[in-house]
């Protein structure tokens, strides 16, 4: 009993010596704790509106249950495998083709010697995070559209126009290059920073042992930016039935549907649209339950194979 309550003891000291030192960093960070347990967790308990039959008059904590009624529904939907393909694919290859783009940008700017230039780059990379997603869909509309700048060049080069923005084939391609071109100059800042804090002697020894610039490559930089590119892998597995609603609904028509209709549009139709309360938040909650499981058996695996992970 004295030993856990010295034990008990210790750590609080330990504690209250940690607040005193960096004191000032924990109240830096307050405000950002604060906001996000008042916006992120206080709401939660409205995901029991997910086993209930919510009416508005009565309440979260007045209206009657009705269990998985509304889970169940939502699996017998018709829409139910259209909007769970479509978000699955469009997240799987925003993955496959965003998740690799800071790094190999992050890499080639590595390698820019002209500092200038690099520079300049980097800026021109950049701006496109700090356009609104409204203007970004409004300049895909005018480019692309059948009287815009690339059809005009496939009619020229004696092609047919095409209708991008309406045809559900292209959907996916306007969607993912456009999020590639908006964030992946934003995104490869932190991939620059890990990259940075690399030991300049690693390379210095790859040179007297007569690396190639490419082999330093593979054999350095990569290897000692993992850690990073493993955490920010975990995340966006995470992420991946999470697809950017803003763009989509500013995208998507009834000509594209068949594949623009995710599980967050379904939500927004159903819920705010539709007044379906308990439904929406029911989808939603089997898409957050989804999420986490990715995100942890990506970070299990992570883990396993001996890269950083998350817990």
């Amino acid at each position: 009993m004295k030993t856990d309550i010295k034990i008990k003891e210790s750590k609080k000291t330990v504690f209250i010596k940690k607040v005193k030192h960096d004191g000032v960093l924990y109240l830096m960070a307050l405000p950002a704790v604060i906001l996000i347990f008042v916006f992120c967790y206080v709401p939660m308990y409205g995901v029991l509106m997910a086993f209930q039959n919510y009416i508005p008059a009565k309440g979260v904590f007045g209206s009657d249950w009705v269990g998985l009624k509304h889970f169940i529904s939502f699996l017998r939907d018709p829409f139910c495998g259209r909007i769970v393909r479509n978000t699955i694919l469009l997240g799987v290859e925003s993955l496959v083709f965003s998740f690799p783009a800071p790094i190999i940008l992050a890499l080639l700017l590595n390698e820019l010697k002209a500092g200038k230039f690099k520079r300049v780059v980097q800026t021109i990379s950049y701006m496109p995070h700090f356009v609104s997603t409204v203007i970004i869909v409004g300049l895909m509309l005018e480019i692309f559209s059948l009287s815009g700048i690339v059809n005009d060049w496939i009619v020229k080069l004696g092609g047919e126009a095409i209708s991008f923005m309406e045809r559900p084939e292209w959907f996916r391609t306007m969607y993912i290059g456009s999020g590639i071109w908006q964030g992946v100059g934003f995104s490869s800042i932190l991939y620059l920073a890990a990259i940075s804090g690399i030991n300049p002697e690693l390379y210095e020894s790859a040179i007297l042992d007569g690396a190639s610039r490419w082999k330093q490559v593979i054999h350095i930089t990569l290897p000692c930016i993992m850690p990073t590119i493993s955490i920010m892998f975990i995340f966006a597995v995470g992420g991946i039935l999470g697809n950017d609603m803003q763009k989509i609904l500013l995208m998507y028509s009834e000509a594209n549907w068949e594949t623009s209709d995710v599980i967050n549009t379904y939500v927004y139709r159903k819920g705010l649209l539709g007044g379906q309360y308990s439904y929406s938040s029911a989808v939603g909650l089997f898409m957050s339950v989804i999420s986490f499981v990715l995100l942890w058996i990506t970070n299990k695996i992570s883990r396993k194979l001996g890269a950083e992970s998350l817990f």
